[in-house]
């Protein structure tokens, strides 16, 4: 039996040809649970597998886009029995490191890698925060439109781990640009992920959905075989560059770093969960560095 009831945290709307599917999970910033991820997955199959869907937007619902990984909340759900996706054995009876790099295997880097293979064109609507396991969501879309508060932090060099699991941080942004982003994991505001080529365009909050529904009406007036190719030809060129290979590796050095943890503290991420994190995101932004 389930330790808490069992209910939907996203929401899918079909209009004109667009599938909106939204994070709903707004009284924790769209934290993500594995049942949030899971029931996402169903949602972008289902967009995938209907020909009335041309375009699929994702967002979030509420104030901030995703906050990332659940990290602590009453519903966070490691240690329960999850659908599994690929071809992978069940987390729950592995001893060691090996429980945590399965359970990632599929639900972290094994979703992203899907999501990104997903042939109709996607669009990520960002506002407020997109957090570490958030800019994994962003960044399997094809575009992202943020409204002009949103924001852009991988702050986990601070739990001894090399960012989050779906590594494309040097392939959405300039080396030197990724090193300070991991290393400092201070914010990025929209208007600097514009500039770097990160974020397709910025718009007023007010104006968000708006924006984003034109761009996915336009969207959808194209040709769907033209839009698949179009897509695995920007996948393919990534790939000669080194995307997939690149992430296996460090994928593997993520690990490692949990085991490091667990072995010098007795945690995965050295006792920084979600209070731990946002009372150091606070300290950070209070020592006179004003956050990018």
């Amino acid at each position: 039996p389930l330790p808490f009831p069992l209910k939907i945290v996203n929401c899918y709307a079909l209009r004109d040809g667009v599938a909106w599917i939204m994070l709903e999970r707004p009284d924790v910033s769209n934290a993500q649970n594995h049942r949030l991820l899971d029931q996402l997955d169903d949602l972008f199959r289902q967009a995938v597998e209907d020909d009335a869907v041309k375009v699929i937007v994702l967002g979030g619902r509420g104030k901030h886009f995703s906050a990332g990984h659940d990290l602590g909340t009453a519903e966070k759900d490691r240690h329960m029995e999850r659908e599994r996706k690929l071809l992978w054995y069940s987390h729950l009876n592995c001893e060691g490191a090996e429980g945590q790099y399965v359970l990632e295997q599929d639900a972290y880097l094994g979703f992203c890698r899907r999501w990104q293979d997903i042939p109709k064109p996607m669009i990520a609507m960002v506002q407020g925060a997109c957090i570490a396991g958030g800019l994994m969501l962003a960044w399997v879309c094809d575009m992202i439109v943020a409204s002009d508060d949103a924001f852009f932090q991988d702050p986990v060099v601070r739990m001894g781990v090399p960012g989050v699991e779906y590594f494309a941080h040097a392939f959405e942004l300039p080396p030197r640009i990724a090193r300070e982003f991991l290393l400092l994991g201070e914010r990025m505001s929209a208007e600097r992920a514009y500039q770097l080529g990160m974020v397709n365009r910025i718009v007023p909050r007010t104006d968000l959905e708006a924006s984003v529904e034109r761009i996915a009406l336009e969207l959808a007036s194209r040709p769907r075989f033209g839009m698949v190719l179009t897509k695995q030809a920007i996948n393919l060129v990534e790939d000669l560059r080194g995307k997939k290979s690149a992430m296996d590796s460090v994928f593997h050095m993520h690990h490692l770093a949990h085991a490091q943890n667990q072995l010098v503290s007795g945690n995965l991420v050295r006792g920084m969960d979600a209070k731990a994190m946002a009372s150091a995101n606070k300290a950070q932004a209070g020592e006179g560095r004003k956050p990018e």
